[in-house]
Formats: structure tokens, C-alpha cells, sequence
């Protein structure tokens, strides 16, 4: 089993390369040059960074580190380095999962005119969703209808208007049946969030990453990342009712890689992924007044 090494905090990279890579698969028709594209589970950060040069009192640090990773084996938490100081308000470390919706077996209505979704049996699917969630619909023939869609009103607790997060709008359907409502689950572009108290508010802004733990109990200091992401759009906030816990719509990119309990917890400060190096082999350059420098590449954990 791997082990979790801790990562020295200075110095911080002179250098760095951070990029988001993608299982995805083309194919062009050699008759009307139109291509289609698959998309896979197989989405991971990559890192490649650099240090300044050091002296050996503080080189042998950052070289005890690299060693005790032995190689790809063990893991370390790790964030974009141009990245650490968040954007967003968000006045605690952590957030937690909560499902505003679960539903099984619906028999829904689409309607491209004004891209809602009705269920036809009015059995309110909807009564503890908000504007600004977002839900994953499946059982569609029409991959448009399916996927992840933003909320952007409430008609009732039946029907919904959405913005699709994957498609330009949705494709008009009626009376589908054997179709779920659900969120925060494996493949969702966008979840749904509450804080962590009563007290706690403030924003979680485009181009904020979040760092996604594993279990209720953890903290900012102990929890174990399971995926690192990135918001891709300012989050809506709102409240329950008219109770001070505060509850978030978040868009992010890659998309979540596993379905989430509620009350996981999700770290905003400090958000950190899961890394490991890309290669068993790790070295440093020294000068001749022993300035070491040392370069090292690390992808996520998946």
C-alpha cells in the first residue's frame, strides 16, 4: 500500500508546467471529413516544476523527499504552484457534499423550445433542488438530454429549466421512461455543496480548485485527496429555507471521477490533489559552490 509523504513548503517552485490530460478518442471520415470523439474515464493532472537553486542545508530536504517517494510507489498531496491563494470568500477550509436529488425510474418529458424537464407523473423529483445545482440525467436516447445540466429556475417541484452543460440545448422528447435524477455522481461537471456550518459563507470563484477528500470526518490538515479539480464558473450560493447553511452549485472540470457520499468532505483552502512521480528515477544538479537545483514531473493519482 502506498504511503503518504509530506512535501517540504519551501522553497516555493521558480517554475512550473501544470495541464490536464485527456483519454479521448477521434475518428474523421475519410468520405465527409466530419469527426466524432468518445471521451473516457482517463482524466489526470500532470506537473512538471522547478526549484531555485539551494544550498545543501536546504536541498537535502527537498532530496530526503524525492527519496522516500521511491520512485512512483508512495504518494504526496500536491496544488498548482500558481495557484495556492484562492480567489473566492469561502470563510472555512472545507465544504461537504449534500444530494439535493435522487430519483429512479421516471418517466420524463424534454422540451428543446425552452429546455425543460417535466416529470410526467409529478411525483416531485425536484422539492429540494435550487437554482444554480446541478444534475446528471440519465435513460435518454439522445445523449444531449443525458449528462450533466445546470438548474437555472424551478417551475415546481416536477419541472425544471436547465442549461446543459455538454450540449447547446436539449432535444425535444416526450414521456422517456426508466430515467434517473441524480447528483454528485461519477461523471457529473458540476456538484452540490454545503457548507460546514452555520455561520460559514462567502464565494468559490472560477479558477479556484477544490480538493476532494474521502470521508465526513477529515480535516484540512489529515484528509487524503481523492481528485483535484477546478472550478469553471462562479458558484451560486444559496440557503436552505431560510437556515443559515449556505449550500453551493459548483461547476468543475475534470469531471468527478467516483460518486460521493453526502457529507464528504470537498477543501477549498488548502486544496491539494493526490500525486505520485512520473518516473522511478530521480536526480539534482550541484555547481561548484554547491548550489543544488533539482526539477522533478509528478502526475495524479487515479
Amino acid at each position: 500500500m502506498a504511503k503518504l509523504i509530506t512535501m517540504p513548503t519551501t522553497p516555493n517552485f521558480v517554475r512550473s508546467n501544470f495541464r490536464l490530460v485527456r483519454a479521448i478518442g477521434a475518428v474523421a471520415s475519410p468520405y465527409t471529413g466530419k469527426i466524432r470523439t468518445q471521451e473516457f474515464d482517463g482524466v489526470f493532472w500532470e506537473a512538471s516544476v522547478t526549484l531555485p537553486p539551494m544550498r545543501r542545508d536546504v536541498a537535502l530536504n527537498w532530496q530526503s523527499f524525492l527519496l522516500e517517494l521511491n520512485g512512483s510507489v508512495n504518494n504526496f498531496k500536491f496544488a498548482d504552484p500558481d495557484a495556492l491563494v484562492r480567489r473566492g470568500t469561502y470563510s472555512n477550509d472545507g465544504l461537504q457534499f449534500q444530494s439535493r436529488v435522487s430519483a429512479t425510474n421516471k418517466t420524463l418529458t424534454f422540451n428543446s423550445t425552452d429546455n425543460t424537464i417535466l416529470d410526467t407523473a409529478t411525483s416531485a423529483p425536484f422539492a429540494n433542488s435550487k437554482v444554480g445545482d446541478f444534475i446528471v440525467v440519465t435513460g435518454s436516447a439522445n445523449s444531449a438530454n443525458n449528462g450533466t445540466h445546470k438548474i437555472t429556475a424551478i417551475t415546481n417541484t416536477s419541472k425544471v429549466v436547465v442549461d446543459p452543460v455538454d450540449a447547446q440545448t436539449l432535444v425535444s422528447e416526450t414521456n422517456v421512461a426508466s430515467c434517473t435524477i441524480k447528483d454528485n455522481v461519477k461523471g457529473a461537471k458540476g456538484i452540490n455543496l454545503k457548507a460546514t456550518g452555520n455561520s460559514v459563507s462567502g464565494t468559490i470563484l472560477k479558477g479556484d480548485y477544490l480538493g476532494i477528500g474521502t470521508s465526513s470526518g477529515e480535516t484540512s490538515s489529515n484528509y487524503v485527496p481523492t481528485q483535484y479539480v477546478m472550478v469553471t464558473g462562479n458558484a451560486t450560493e444559496t440557503d436552505n429555507g431560510g437556515s443559515a447553511l449556505n449550500q453551493y452549485g459548483v461547476r468543475i472540470e475534470p469531471k468527478l471521477r467516483e460518486t460521493k457520499s453526502a457529507n464528504v468532505k470537498v477543501f477549498h483552502n488548502p486544496a491539494k490533489g493526490l500525486f505520485r512521480l512520473a518516473e522511478k528515477d530521480v536526480s539534482w544538479d550541484a555547481d561548484q559552490i554547491s548550489n543544488f537545483g533539482i526539477t522533478f514531473n509528478c502526475i495524479e493519482v487515479v
